[in-house]
């Protein structure tokens, strides 16, 4: 399996090893250490065999860690909700309780098995498992997400994420009252040192840095809108938490859930980035889904 990261100016320093264990997100370090040691790393176009190689920022990191023989992506008639399609990519409204790509736990079901039925070319970097997948967003997180339908078009979307000059904005109803109108939390994340399937604000993690803006208030929940500039795992959901506001519905990190909730209310509701072919600067928006506006009303109503 081979995926394609883009380092940006806030890896500069890190470790080779500790990157792409961080990046990749299903590669502890020992395994990204033996990856490099054993030749499957190319840094901008050369082998890197050390894994104590300090990321410089920019670099564009081939990794060729083998593909997982348990798993394998098969076409699955799953609906999906395809906002925009063209010759390079395709923007989907993905729903809450979808898992973008398949893993251990969950080898089925996933939208690259709805891809691969719906849409017949996606980008091969990411290998067999992550066809065409350029970013994630958490099975139970709701919204917008890009697809590569050739590689040209996944190198350059992924640059564009790295460089930070696609801009992908969130909704999401945290719990308590945020005080101040908008804000930036620049805390670093890495793995929790008390659960390894969780994230956590760690003091050697890496930077990760989230801006937001109150939208409305409702005394004890706060609306808000998330703009993500760097994409560590969980990231709005690890920041909500450290500064005492979780996101409903996310019991991982400490949401509450008074409304029945089977997820997070955290929606991919807009997302910017320019088109790999024709330069054209596009912006999508998904109105949010029924449950989340559900909530919202009764809120406006006077609910508790």
């Amino acid at each position: 399996m081979k995926v394609i990261f883009f380092a940006d100016s806030e890896d500069v320093g890190q470790r080779l090893d500790v990157f792409i264990a961080a990046e990749a997100g299903n590669i502890s370090r020992s395994r990204a250490k033996n990856i490099i040691e054993e030749g499957g790393v190319i840094v901008d176009g050369k082998p890197v065999a050390r894994a104590s190689y300090l990321v410089k920022g920019g670099e564009r990191i081939e990794v060729e860690a083998g593909e997982p023989v348990e798993l394998d992506a098969f076409p699955q008639d799953i609906p999906v909700n395809i906002v925009y399609q063209d010759a390079d990519l395709a923007v989907i409204n993905k729903e809450q309780g979808m898992v973008t790509h398949p893993a251990a736990g969950s080898p089925s079901g996933t939208l690259v098995n709805a891809l691969l039925y719906h849409i017949k070319d996606l980008s091969t970097i990411n290998g067999v498992i992550r066809p065409g997948i350029v970013h994630r967003l958490d099975k139970d997180t709701s919204g917008l997400i890009v697809i590569a339908k050739n590689d040209a078009a996944h190198n350059s979307l992924a640059k564009q994420i790295a460089e930070k000059t696609a801009k992908r904005h969130y909704i999401a109803l945290v719990d308590g009252n945020i005080k101040e109108d908008s804000g930036i939390i620049d805390k670093p994340i890495g793995r929790s040192k008390t659960d390894r399937k969780k994230m956590a604000v760690v003091a050697d993690g890496r930077p990760a840095k989230t801006a937001y803006k109150v939208l409305e208030r409702f005394g004890k929940y706060t609306l808000v809108e998330f703009e993500l500039f760097t994409g560590r795992t969980h990231q709005i959901r690890v920041h909500g938490l450290s500064i005492h506001h979780p996101v409903v519905g996310d019991p991982v990190y400490g949401g509450s859930n008074k409304f029945g909730l089977k997820g997070q209310l955290l929606h991919a509701f807009k997302l910017e980035f320019t088109h790999p072919s024709t330069g054209e600067r596009m912006v999508f928006e998904a109105e949010l889904p029924e449950y989340f506006r559900e909530v919202l009303n009764k809120l406006r109503n006077g609910a508790k």
